[in-house]
């Protein structure tokens, strides 16, 4: 599914064709009366689902909660235990990017991180946002953003250390309307018609080869396989670990 961006100035269109190859008919400068379209402004790309809720959806690695955590990386002590005490160097394969929140805490440790978005739009909010902070942020470096399907992607690699998921599951009726960039997520794969796999995601790894899985859960969530060889847990958040 591709989308038409709207730009005001003209100075972007060599850089929305270029990095993010969006083909000529894709740029406009004429803005689109119906949603969804993307729009680029000073501070990068912006995705319209619905104007009428006046939310433009935009990633930024160096300001919310996004560059907190990176200030704060030495702190997260739940992913390096996860990760184990051989940690140096590894190669990990992240299947569920979403917004890069914790693959961004790998690559600020000193790690490599490859990592695959099956979304076009979130992988195109992505790629602008690595390309606005890669001066700021060396580690950026260290990442390849693969768009496409993550288990075919991971079956074509090779030294790979660890996979990381981190699957969305059904919000609970309580917490359903807490979790902004969950929802956000959520919709825009309903929108591209990409099915949210959940727990098959986990098992569809399982069944190839594999160094380390780090399964990403919510504390109280069920244990979909009891083989794990240990687990880290934090107050609401438990990483189940397959060796």
């Amino acid at each position: 599914m591709n989308f038409s961006v709207f730009i005001e100035n003209e100075d972007h269109h060599q850089y929305l064709k270029d990095k993010l190859k969006f083909s000529e008919p894709e740029i406009t400068k004429i803005y689109p009366e119906q949603e969804p379209f993307f729009i680029y402004k000073e501070d990068g790309l912006h995705f319209v689902k619905d104007s009428s809720q006046n939310k433009l959806l935009h990633v930024d690695f160096l300001k919310g909660s996004l560059g907190w955590r990176l200030k704060r990386k030495d702190h997260e002590t739940l992913l390096k235990k996860a990760l184990g005490k051989k940690n140096n160097n590894l190669t990990i394969f992240d299947g569920t990017a979403g917004f890069l929140s914790d693959a961004l805490i790998f690559l600020a440790l000193g790690h490599k991180v490859i990592a695959c978005e099956q979304s076009k739009v979130l992988f195109l909010l992505l790629s602008d946002a690595i390309d606005r902070a890669k001066i700021k942020l060396s580690f950026l470096d260290n990442l390849n953003l693969i768009h496409g399907d993550a288990l075919d992607a991971y079956k074509s690699m090779q030294n790979i250390d660890v996979i990381y998921l981190d699957p969305m599951y059904p919000s609970k009726k309580k917490s359903a309307l807490t979790s902004g960039s969950m929802s956000d997520i959520k919709s825009i794969l309903k929108l591209e018609n990409i099915e949210n796999l959940e727990d098959e995601v986990f098992f569809d790894f399982k069944k190839n080869k594999f160094k380390k899985i780090i399964l990403k859960r919510p504390i109280k969530s069920k244990i979909i396989d009891d083989s794990f060889n240990y687990q880290i847990k934090g107050k609401s958040t438990r990483f189940d670990v397959y060796i």
